[in-house]
């Protein structure tokens, strides 16, 4: 097993702010991770310390097998890094602004990895149109695109599909797959659960500690979470009410039902046992990713506070 990312307890404030908290990280070359938590947890922080663009305040590691601390130039040019904030030139055209930053990296065969870049993302037939009239589908493409035009071997996205319609969502996620199979390795922080699923492996940071890692799978289970779900009319809104009872670390709505969980199996029965009756009806169900992310938030303390 090769590592792409393997980085150990880094640390990284802002004035007062403890942004970082001994954050330790290791990423199979050709996996695809997802970076999960709530804002503010350092997410962003993290990648751009990885990706060489901040140095930790303490910690060592490699990125590519380059050292984090004395190599981030190097790591800089084999890494490609896409904000969350579109940020290219929105008065250029897709293939002007793939052109630019051809040169800018003093890239070779440029006129080739811009034709192959266009084609790849599905932007020849746009290659004209000014970047600033897209919309955020094709400009999550033209980012993609810009991100990997000189072929990196790390790719890192800090929430990529914000803001994006799930269509697109879908063909941009098929296109990191198909980048991973090439063995590009992924690190893609993301609030979407459905994309969490896609991922090969999962880390979860919350205010600034890493606190879950695994498959979705494997983070599901270590958290022994017992979770019901009720349905009936209007038991969405009993939430709040036995949200409150002891035995229950979460209860949220989901559309016209109720996801009630926690980790003592007693207690959590007895919470519900008054609501189990018409028109309710519960059932035992598997945790959703969703049910943990939730769960692990709520249970975390806000270093902000």
């Amino acid at each position: 097993m090769t590592l792409a990312i393997d980085v150990r307890g880094l640390n990284k404030s802002f004035g007062d702010k403890h942004v970082v908290q001994d954050v330790s990280l290791q990423v199979e070359e050709g996996k695809i991770c997802g970076f999960l938590g709530p804002n503010g947890s350092g997410k962003t922080t993290t990648l751009r310390m990885l990706c060489g663009l901040l140095t930790p305040d303490s910690g060592e590691g490699t990125c590519l097998g380059l050292d984090i601390i004395t190599q981030a130039g190097a790591i800089k040019r084999r890494a490609g890094y896409m904000t969350q904030k579109f940020s290219l030139y929105e008065d250029l055209t897709i293939e002007e602004n793939l052109q630019f930053s051809a040169r800018v990296h003093s890239l070779d065969r440029r006129k080739e990895r811009v034709d192959q870049a266009l084609e790849r993302l599905g932007l020849i037939e746009r290659r004209a149109q000014l970047a600033g009239s897209l919309s955020g589908g094709w400009k999550q493409r033209l980012a993609l695109a810009t991100a990997t035009l000189h072929e990196p071997r790390l790719l890192l996205l800090d929430e990529p599909t914000a803001g994006v319609d799930p269509k697109a969502r879908r063909t941009f996620w098929d296109e990191i797959h198909a980048l991973a199979a090439e063995g590009l390795t992924v690190l893609v922080s993301t609030h979407y659960m459905d994309e969490a699923e896609r991922c090969h492996e999962i880390a979860y940071i919350s205010y600034g500690r890493l606190i879950a890692r695994g498959t979705a799978q494997q983070v599901i289970a270590d958290t022994k979470l017992v979770t019901f779900n009720g349905e009936g009319p209007g038991i969405d809104r009993l939430s709040g009410v036995i949200g409150k009872l002891p035995g229950v670390d979460m209860a949220a709505a989901f559309g016209q039902s109720l996801h009630v969980s926690g980790t003592n199996r007693a207690a959590l029965e007895a919470a519900i046992a008054p609501y189990r009756r018409e028109p309710y009806r519960w059932a035992e169900v598997e945790p959703s990713l969703e049910d943990v992310f939730i769960r692990l938030t709520e249970t975390s303390q806000d270093n902000f506070g």
